[in-house]
């Protein structure tokens, strides 16, 4: 196991639970990039305790970023996912010994565009969930038409920490 890795499973939900802005990196025929999204999420455990993670995000439906995400239509597009919480600098006597206090999430997996309203209802419900409990959750007339909803089903996750100095 590497120093900083978080394996327990508690541990690497309360990673995701606190972040705010997952960046999703993908790749166009510009070449590659990464953009910070606001998202919710849904986590399961499969029958082996294994969790399963299942990212939400919205976006306009026109740009570089919905045109390289909805490229292969209904089959996905290949993406990486980073997330991170800053916990605060770490101080020391010299400035080499500095550094910084963190939890963060690093994985891989494939985005789908949503097509069904019912479907982007859940997601749109799942990102206001993470980013504001208890906010209301009515949508406006024609949200639905305007606003692209992506299902990222994460196929792989690390998370690592690195913790403050007491």
């Amino acid at each position: 196991m590497a120093k900083r890795e978080v394996r327990e499973t508690s541990e690497l939900r309360a990673i995701v639970d606190s972040c705010q802005t997952v960046r999703v990196g993908a790749v166009d025929e510009e070449g590659m990039f990464i953009v910070p999204m606001s998202f919710g999420y849904d986590w399961e455990l499969d029958e082996s305790g294994t969790p399963r993670l299942t990212l939400w995000l919205h976006s306009a439906g026109a740009g570089r970023k919905a045109a390289a995400f909805g490229a292969n239509g209904n089959a996905g597009v290949d993406v990486a996912i980073e997330m991170d919480c800053e916990d605060g600098v770490i101080t020391g006597p010299y400035a080499c010994s500095y550094s910084f206090a963190y939890r963060s999430i690093m994985g891989t997996g494939r985005i789908y565009p949503i097509a069904s309203g019912e479907d982007k209802v859940y997601g749109l419900t799942r990102i206001m969930e993470h980013m504001a409990p208890g906010a209301p959750q009515a949508l406006g007339p024609g949200v639905l038409d305007r606003t692209a909803v992506w299902r990222i089903d994460v196929a792989r996750f690390t998370g690592k920490q690195r913790q403050p100095k007491a």
